[in-house]
């Protein structure tokens, strides 16, 4: 095991109701707010309306930026930079899923400086401070309600790169599973795919003795195998949205992190997808992480078997572990399928050829290595992708 520290300041309030107490919180960091959301649906849902409700009890004051979309984009993070430098603005309260909190968090670290918020994306230098910023949840998928990252879009270029940093954790984080309620299939399977992969990015790795947090990984994954196609089945189904939404919380907010080195190759490569496709995060990981799995899975033979014993549930064949393992990959795939989500570039109506491109991007002209479990150079970028074909 890895040395390590943990520290995860984020309050979490969980429950029916729990959007009700977004004003008392947010006054606790400012009393003058940028309220940044999605598209329609939280304000068709009446949710954006409720939020409103309790910042005015809280004698909060608030300017809206609407309009993030999936894949959030630099352009409306300048616009929100720029609201918050022209009006004094305090914190940032996000109200929606992943898109919408990576957006907030950017602006976040771009309201505090002079420079370009953008530089951070491209590893020029890290940010030293942030404006404090809050969420309330209405997909469980990212799991940015409770961790350090934020990932961006900038057009010109169709570039799609993260930030990690303390600095933006959330100060609060209001989840009430009943605002999933109305979540299309499509999103709800898109995210329980996302919550799938950030736990398998930290579960294939080449630290030893951490079966502590390999079994606290599993017993996620199965839960999250489990809750997907309840709530499928009956999105109105309370207790099953609950578990998955906690579950979307605990394996990104870096507890299933500590003593691990993670991979967050399969990320790397799949934000080169949606950076030009703008698809779906969680359905281009579904193509993905397969792909990758079959080119890596002789690095360790041995955790993948354990993987597909202990969370897919087949059956352990000494004589013949790679059958075990493949057949571990071919479950994962079939759960996809099963939730409605394809495995090749081709279901996500991909058509052309720009493989090449993407691993140049993704390698950065192959001037660096993406990976952890395995290193990866733009052959083998280029070799995994066109597994998804």
């Amino acid at each position: 095991m890895e040395n390590f520290e943990f520290n995860n300041p984020t309050k979490i309030i969980f429950g029916h109701n729990a959007e009700d107490k977004t004003g008392a919180e947010t006054a606790k960091y400012s009393k003058k707010i940028l309220l940044h959301y999605g598209g329609g649906s939280a304000k068709k849902s009446g949710l954006l309306d409720r939020v409103q409700s309790s910042l005015k009890k809280a004698g909060v004051e608030w300017i809206e930026l609407g309009g993030v979309k999936p894949n959030p984009r630099l352009s409306l993070v300048y616009e929100g930079i720029e609201l918050c430098k022209k009006n004094n603005l305090g914190m940032i309260l996000a109200v929606g899923g992943g898109s919408v909190i990576d957006s907030a968090k950017a602006i976040a670290m771009g309201a505090v400086i002079e420079g370009d918020v953008w530089d951070f994306y491209l590893g020029k230098g890290e940010p030293e401070s942030a404006l404090p910023v809050g969420t309330v949840l209405t997909i469980p998928a990212a799991g940015s309600e409770s961790s350090t990252g934020t990932v961006i879009t900038k057009e010109e270029g169709q570039l799609k790169r993260a930030v990690n940093s303390d600095l933006i954790y959330p100060g609060f984080s209001v989840l009430n599973p009943e605002l999933s309620f109305t979540l299309p299939a499509f999103q709800v399977a898109c995210g329980a795919t996302d919550i799938m992969a950030h736990l398998m990015e930290r579960y294939f790795t080449n630290v030893t003795h951490v079966s502590f947090t390999d079994r606290l990984i599993e017993a996620t994954m199965k839960t999250v195998i489990t809750m997907a196609p309840r709530v499928l089945e009956n999105s109105t189904d309370y207790d099953s949205w609950s578990e998955l939404m906690w579950a979307g919380t605990i394996a990104h907010n870096n507890l299933l992190t500590t003593g691990r080195i993670g991979d967050w190759a399969s990320h790397d490569i799949e934000h080169e997808i949606s950076g030009i496709y703008d698809v779906a995060h969680g359905a281009g990981l579904a193509v993905v992480f397969p792909a990758w799995m079959k080119y890596t899975f002789k690095h360790d033979l041995n955790r993948f078997v354990q993987w597909a014993v202990r969370v897919w549930n087949v059956d352990l064949d000494i004589n013949n572990p790679e059958a075990v393992a493949l057949e571990g990959i071919k479950r994962m795939e079939n759960f996809f399928h099963s939730i409605g989500l394809g495995t090749k570039l081709s279901d996500l109506k991909i058509t052309d050829d720009r493989i090449q491109e993407m691993a140049e991007k993704c390698t950065a002209g192959d001037t660096r290595t993406v990976g952890n479990f395995v290193k990866l150079n733009r052959k083998a970028v280029n070799d995994i992708l066109t597994l998804t074909k």
